[in-house]
This record gives structure tokens, C-alpha cells and sequence, in this order.
């Protein structure tokens, strides 16, 4: 096992319940892992939710970490991946004044180098959109900042797996099937 520190995102697939966002955030603290980036929503699978945290960490820590958050009642099914085994984005958001932007002359050139776009536009802000990994949304930060950021965001890293399915759709049908190969063994059993 690697002993060498490098950034892991963690997929954690869940029933959307209360509470359980702090029961793996806890988790996390307990093992002296930061949270880096942390993003929730709905995943492929009705009713299975998509908890993406970001981290730093040794591969015999980030996997003692994952082993403890799917003892969770309400954890379906946690995965770790390098930045390798998954293919992942951010979302950022700049909101520059307008005037000054329009003033530099090279809006159109600034958007196409940065693969960026604006998403409202009025006489006093431009919101501009760029989606991207850490050091993209960064950099067009860092130009942005020529003309005056006002408000920047960027969100939690979405991330899915090089594999061809959902990794958590594989361990579903396995579970499926052996629900049904115990229940084939009961009904054996009462003949």
C-alpha cells in the first residue's frame, strides 16, 4: 500500500436522510482528513443520492475512511478514485464590473481562450460562467482580476467514474441477487 499523500475524491452513494451529511463529515474530523470539496445531489438511480468530498490523504486513510462512513445505516455504498479514475469538472461564476470589461477590448478573445461564457450581462456586472478543474476557473480568476472581481464562487467537484456503468448500479445488482438466492434457499429449505 502507497504511503504517499495525494488528493482522492470519495463517491458516496445514500438514501437522502437527515443528518447524515454531518454523521460523514464527522468522519472526516475523526480521522483528521480536511473536506477540501464537498458537493450533494440526486444520482442515476431514483431515490440514491451522490455525496462528492474531496480530500487529501494516504490510500490505507482515505480507504479506513470509507470503510467507516458505509457502516452508515443509510450509506449505500462509498468508492475512492484518483484523479486518474475519474473524470471530473467544476463550475465557477465571476461577476466583473461591466464597463471595465468592455474597456479592456479583448472580451470575445478572453472568452474563447478560456473556453468561458457570460450568463447575464446588464450595465453594471457581467456574470461570466467557466466550468473546468481547479487550476482552469483559477486562472481565469487571476485574469478576471485586471478589470475588478466583484463576487467569485466556484463550486464542489462533480466527478463519475471511468467505468462504464455507475460503480454503486454493479454492487445494487450483486445485493439483488443475493436476496434472491437466500429467498431461493428458504423456499428450498420449507419443502
Amino acid at each position: 500500500m502507497d504511503n504517499t499523500v495525494k488528493n482522492y475524491t470519495v463517491s458516496i452513494f445514500t438514501e437522502n436522510q437527515i443528518g447524515l451529511l454531518a454523521q460523514i463529515s464527522n468522519v472526516f474530523t475523526r480521522r483528521n482528513l480536511s473536506i477540501w470539496s464537498l458537493s450533494a445531489g440526486a444520482s442515476s438511480i431514483e431515490g440514491i443520492h451522490n455525496i462528492t468530498i474531496i480530500t487529501e490523504a494516504t490510500e490505507r486513510r482515505i480507504r479506513e475512511a470509507v470503510l467507516q462512513i458505509e457502516k452508515r445505516v443509510d450509506v449505500v455504498k462509498a468508492f475512492y478514485y484518483t484523479d486518474e479514475q475519474i473524470v471530473y469538472r467544476e463550475l465557477a461564476l465571476y461577476k466583473v464590473p461591466t464597463d471595465k470589461l468592455l474597456d479592456g477590448g479583448n472580451l470575445e478573445d478572453l472568452l474563447a481562450r478560456n473556453n468561458a461564457r457570460i450568463v447575464e450581462m446588464n450595465r453594471t456586472f457581467t456574470v461570466i460562467q467557466k466550468t473546468g478543474h481547479t487550476h482552469e476557473t483559477q486562472r481565469l480568476y487571476e485574469e478576471l482580476q485586471e478589470v475588478g472581481v466583484l463576487q467569485f464562487v466556484r463550486s464542489g467537484r462533480i466527478a463519475l467514474s471511468r467505468s462504464a456503468q455507475e460503480p454503486v448500479q454493479g454492487f445494487l445488482q450483486e445485493r439483488q441477487a443475493e436476496k434472491e438466492r437466500r429467498r431461493a434457499a428458504r423456499e428450498q429449505q420449507e419443502k
